[in-house]
């Protein structure tokens, strides 16, 4: 009589072609049924489009025949969830490692801007769109990492449903319609309602697998849109990739400029320069008299860098077309008068990007 671990032996012999570990080892066989003289199981692959499926099916197939009293082989293909495919490759890493550099080596990022603020709701995915359009619109090749692992809002707004490919090399980040290349959590997800319930280190993982495994190519300018807070994501942003400095985005009530004064004091305290302050929603103009009303209060943010010894890179308005081209995926159509001098002055005072010097006591 057949039994279970004698097919699970025998697929335990069968090694991945790229991460010289075994099938069972590496989590990719589930669901292993035997019945007289016929075997079922599941393969689960990170991605259904993989190029291996084919030859990893075959060989699985031929371990299993070769087991004395086996006659038929059934295999079920499945996609691995995110939470699955994360600690797939976090068990593939060390077998990885060699040859995690080729990326790496194929990568040529000139410059790299991190927009974060310490509080939420302010505006970063739009200021790190906006940004990455208007460097796009001044010649430049841009990329933008979305490191807001649980709440991604890039793709939506760059209007991309396209999943990524991975190659032996690594991962191919996805062009948006003007070229401008996205890698987002949200773009690995079955659906993009799908929640990332995560804790710490596996959102710090796939912040550092972005930046890696990433075949990025030749960029001018990369944009790296962080979730809000000072917590795990950030940190692994400044300690983990090489930065040009920080954009501080903030919003006129006088509690976003405390807030983001928190985010201040932990990017000098990490030793990256800080590039500027801009103010999201900070006045609106009607359309049909063209009167200006700041909606919520005076701005505070031109004191907030003045507290801070940075520049500040100007102010963006509160205008409806920018909902509505962000919720129909068409953020590369909007104009954005206001952010063509931030983009060109960022463009000359950007220093290329550097490793973060040693953490202080």
């Amino acid at each position: 009589m057949i039994t279970e671990s004698q097919v699970e032996e025998a697929l335990s012999r069968v090694t991945h072609p790229e991460l010289g570990r075994s099938l069972v080892e590496l989590g990719m066989i589930r669901d292993v049924k035997t019945e007289d003289s016929e075997v079922r199981f599941t393969l689960a692959l990170p991605s259904l489009s993989s190029s291996l499926q084919d030859q990893l099916q075959s060989e699985a197939k031929a371990a299993v025949l070769a087991v004395d009293g086996v006659q038929k082989v059934e295999i079920q293909l499945a996609e691995m969830s995110t939470e699955e495919r994360q600690q797939f490759l976090a068990k593939a890493q060390p077998a990885q490692q060699a040859a995690s550099p080729l990326a790496q080596k194929m990568n040529d990022v000139k410059h790299v801007i991190a927009v974060m603020s310490g509080k939420g709701g302010v505006g970063k995915s739009l200021v790190s769109s906006l940004l990455a359009v208007a460097l796009q619109r001044e010649g430049q090749e841009v990329g933008v990492l979305d490191a807001d692992i649980t709440g991604p809002s890039i793709p939506k707004m760059f209007g991309i449903h396209t999943h990524p490919v991975a190659n032996p090399l690594g991962i191919l980040p996805v062009d948006s319609s003007l070229g401008i290349k996205v890698m987002s959590i949200n773009l690995l997800l079955p659906s993009e309602d799908d929640a990332v319930i995560w804790r710490g280190p596996l959102i710090s993982g796939a912040i550092k697998q972005f930046w890696e495994e990433v075949i990025w190519g030749q960029l001018d300018t990369l944009v790296v849109d962080l979730p809000p807070g000072t917590s795990d994501a950030s940190l692994t942003v400044m300690q983990s990739i090489p930065l040009s400095g920080v954009v501080l985005v903030t919003s006129p009530q006088d509690l976003a400029g405390m807030v983001v004064r928190k985010a201040a004091k932990m990017a000098q305290h990490l030793g990256i320069p800080i590039l500027g302050v801009v103010e999201n929603m900070s006045y609106f103009v009607t359309p049909d008299t063209g009167k200006r009303y700041d909606i919520f209060g005076p701005s505070h943010a031109r004191e907030t860098a003045r507290q801070l010894g940075v520049p500040f890179l100007g102010q963006l308005p509160l205008d409806r077309q920018i909902a509505e081209l962000s919720d129909a995926g068409r953020i590369e159509e909007y104009a954005a008068e206001a952010f063509i001098p931030i983009a060109q002055t960022l463009t000359k005072t950007a220093p290329e990007a550097r490793r973060p010097p040693p953490l202080k006591p």
